[in-house]
């Protein structure tokens, strides 16, 4: 199973560590248990922007593995970040930028790599199990993304902090992770201001009044642009003005029309109506209300808002929205005290301007989505969930003149009903900023505080494996016992049994449950197991035909040892040795958890006639197979 970067890598392995790094090792962690969660925050996803999907192949554009590395085997997500929604409504008028057809905006599934292609180290294409479910749209106003969805523990697993890559136009803004057990929380998971990018502030020009005019034009000193939302916007002409452009902020327009709020389940407030007083409106419009498509198969990101328009360089940047956050767990929970737990996708609130300038617009809340079988939090250690908007920026001047919107609120998904015990849940709008000192405030994001909460639905998350264990009897069979906490659209198990990792055969078939929210247990026995050392291995296949595989397990069976040798460290965190009574003559070879061979991964050194030492520095953490003269054996790297 994963474990996250470990941002004290000398403390790895104080087993073998001299006494002064030992020392330093409970420094650092003394150290690191004071300091507050946002520290220990990281990101624990990698990204990867996708340019084409032709059937189970998809084309890799611009990737990030700095918080993790796709890998094949492993499950990820893709997801349809924006798409072509905008319809008709590109003409210069109020209709601009509302809502078309949503196409597959906001769609997502999860899948898995079987193979990938790589260029200088870096993935350029993914070959997946299966064709996906979902129609993604790869056009000129579109964009998806493929997230990695690491599964952490065994089965039980203690996170001390997440954070998400912010959203650059491309790739970001996702925190995604799968706990197979209990998912103990020791640190904030936080995608704040990681969603759709707010619009940069505004130098401005000094035009009169522009109300119910320039909904839509080019960037312009005298109009400020729109904030970034589900639209992937290509037309430059489409830049500025008041309108907004689906869940971004419309820009203010002269002069100092405020910025619109963001949109997600609710729509963004209006930015100021600008100086003096502008009647018609030069504010922004809030980014659209998106409650009629949110679903746990369908959720967005946070709009940007969209800028204040200024001429005195007192206007702010906009506010981004909220990412999004992903959770597959058993259980979430905490233990014993703490200062509180904040797991968060909150839009960004603008800051304060200086006087004789509109303001910028919040962004709107991002989404969280839960899905999980019970929620255990100590009374000493509370969580509070949140997908808040962001206020708009407030104007310091006596005169009126146009405040940022507020941001709209995001969207909290629970499988399970929302809960209450230790636990506080908010997805409030933000509030519009102050048009001056005493003169009212820009529109406040809309819908009622905790609308954007929704529970006992469930979304396309994975089948939630318990634990899968091979083990022999006294019968001399082998036994094979799993269980899941939930499944979706499961038509039946394969147990494939193999002698090498590579080659499988079929063992035998279990129907599967459909779908389930309760933990179901399966046993099943092969009564003619190989001799020796075996591995076994799970597959799961859904009613269209879609397939997972699971990691496997080593069974031993009245082995015959050939000759007698010996691997060790194990685990390790490089080095492995490998030592035999005779002299090593053969080939040896290295597999991982799906059989593939990575031998030409890994360098090894001829120290002796009978010691060969072998080097996993290259290769991720994880399990592997090494088969040298005939004998097999599990190796843990660290």
């Amino acid at each position: 199973m994963k474990s996250p970067f470990n941002p004290f890598p000398i403390c790895k392995a104080p087993s073998t560590a001299d006494f002064e790094t030992s020392v330093k090792c409970l420094i650092i962690l003394l150290i690191g248990n004071l300091l507050p969660h946002a520290l220990h925050a990281q990101v624990i996803n990698a990204y990867a922007e996708v340019t084409n999907i032709s059937g189970a192949t998809v084309t890799i554009g611009i990737v990030d593995e700095t918080g993790d590395t796709f890998e094949d085997g492993e499950q990820v997500i893709i997801m349809q970040m924006q798409d072509d929604v905008i319809g008709a409504n590109t003409g210069d008028n109020s209709n601009f930028g509302k809502l078309g057809t949503i196409q597959s905006a906001g769609l997502y599934e999860i899948t898995t790599i079987t193979s990938h292609i790589e260029a200088g180290g870096v993935p350029t294409s993914f070959t997946l199990n299966a064709s996906l479910k979902n129609s993604y749209n790869t056009g000129a106003n579109s964009s998806i993304q493929i997230i990695s969805f690491p599964r952490f523990g065994d089965p039980d697993y203690t996170l001390s902090g997440a954070s998400a890559l912010s959203w650059n136009g491309s790739i970001g803004g996702v925190i995604a992770l799968q706990v197979d057990g209990e998912l103990t929380l020791a640190g904030d998971i936080n995608a704040d201001s990681d969603g759709f990018r707010g619009a940069s502030a505004n130098g401005g020009g000094a035009a009169g009044c522009s109300g119910n005019v320039n909904y839509r034009l080019a960037m312009s000193n005298n109009f400020a642009n729109k904030g970034e939302g589900i639209y992937k916007s290509t037309n430059s002409g489409y830049a500025a003005g008041q309108a907004r452009i689906l869940t971004g902020g419309g820009g203010g327009n002269s002069h100092n029309g405020g910025g619109g709020g963001g949109g997600n389940y609710s729509a963004g407030g209006a930015g100021g109506p600008g100086w003096p007083n502008c009647s018609p409106t030069a504010g922004g419009t809030g980014g659209i209300d998106l409650s009629g498509e949110i679903v746990p198969g369908r959720i967005f990101m946070g709009g940007g808002g969209g800028a204040g328009e200024g001429n005195n360089g007192g206007s702010r940047d906009a506010g981004n929205g909220g990412g999004i956050i992903l959770i597959n767990a058993m259980e979430v929970r905490t233990e014993g005290t703490c200062s509180g737990i904040t797991i968060s996708a909150d839009g960004a609130s603008v800051a304060l301007g200086s006087g004789g300038d509109g303001n910028s617009g919040g962004g709107a809340g991002g989404t969280v989505l839960f899905e999980v079988k019970t929620w255990d939090v100590a009374s000493g250690c509370p969580v509070t969930v949140r997908a808040n908007g962001g206020d708009g920026g407030d104007v310091t001047h006596q005169h009126i003149h146009g405040a940022g919107g507020g941001g709209g609120q995001g969207a909290v998904i629970y499988s399970i009903s929302e809960p209450s015990a230790n636990t506080t849940t908010f997805t409030d709008p933000g509030e519009g900023g102050s048009n001056c000192y005493t003169c009212g405030n820009a529109g406040v994001g809309e819908g009622l505080a905790g609308a954007g909460i929704i529970d006992n639905t469930s979304g396309p998350l994975p089948i939630s494996l318990i634990n899968f264990q091979a083990m022999t009897n006294s019968n001399g069979e082998v036994e094979v016992i799993w269980q899941t906490a939930s499944e979706i659209n499961n038509d039946f198990f394969t147990i494939e049994r193999s002698q090498n990792t590579v080659d499988w055969e079929v063992v035998t078939y279990i129907a599967g449950a459909g779908n389930s929210q309760e933990v179901l247990t399966y046993e099943e026995v092969d009564p003619n197991p190989h001799q020796g050392l075996s591995y076994y291995r799970l597959k799961q296949t859904d009613f269209d035909g879609r397939f997972e595989y699971f990691a496997w397990e080593p069974v031993t069976l009245e082995t015959k040892v050939e000759a007698e040798i010996w691997m060790y460290p194990n685990p390790t965190n490089a080095l492995v040795h490998i030592f035999s009574g005779s002299d090593l003559e053969g080939e040896f070879s290295v597999y991982n958890t799906m059989g593939t061979d990575i031998t030409a991964r890994v360098a090894t050194q001829n120290i002796s006639d009978n010691h060969r030492t072998i080097d996993l520095s290259t290769v991720p953490p994880g399990f592997y197979v090494i088969v040298s003269e005939g004998h097999s054996q599990m190796i843990n790297k660290l």
